[in-house]
């Protein structure tokens, strides 16, 4: 007799730009969901498109400083043509999504639907978005570096 139960996969997308203490809680959050969890690295250029400009770390880079972490059981890029195509491939349980993210998620239910797959979307919960953003992790690595700069002067 198999006593072997199906093991639940979790989808997560993102830019992972600068890797900060909200990503870690988004996958503490996804992991709270399923067994595993997959993680889809943005492409440059979809974060172009999304953001209107190309992220501080090439898509490489955020590739390998999240592999180098213990936060997902896979770590891909996203396709480049069909940004749909992850989902059809894995066939996730569930789809994580972050608080603030909102490109190409409207049409997700639909697209579900449409490949006959029966996945959960759960929206994620903030942690202190106030300090841990990307963007506010950025802007004070660039104060502190003009501070150091000044100081040095």
């Amino acid at each position: 007799m198999n006593n072997s139960k199906k093991k639940i996969l979790v989808m997560v997308f993102g830019t992972f730009d600068y890797l900060h203490a909200g990503h870690e809680n988004l996958f503490t959050q996804a992991r709270e969901l399923g067994d595993e969890i997959i993680t889809i690295i943005a492409r440059d250029e979809t974060v172009k498109k999304i953001k209107g400009h190309l992220p501080d770390h090439n898509e490489k880079e955020r590739l390998k400083n999240l592999q180098a972490t213990d936060w997902s059981n896979l770590v891909i890029l996203g396709n480049k043509k069909d940004k749909t195509k992850v989902i059809k491939d894995y066939s996730p349980d569930v789809i994580a999504l972050g608080y603030d993210q909102f490109a190409f998620t409207y049409r997700l239910e639909k697209m579900l639907m449409d490949i006959r797959l029966d996945a959960k979307i759960v929206r994620l919960k903030p942690y202190r978005p106030d300090m841990y953003k990307s963007s506010i992790v950025k802007k004070q690595l660039e104060e502190s570096a003009t501070t150091t700069t000044t100081q040095e002067s």
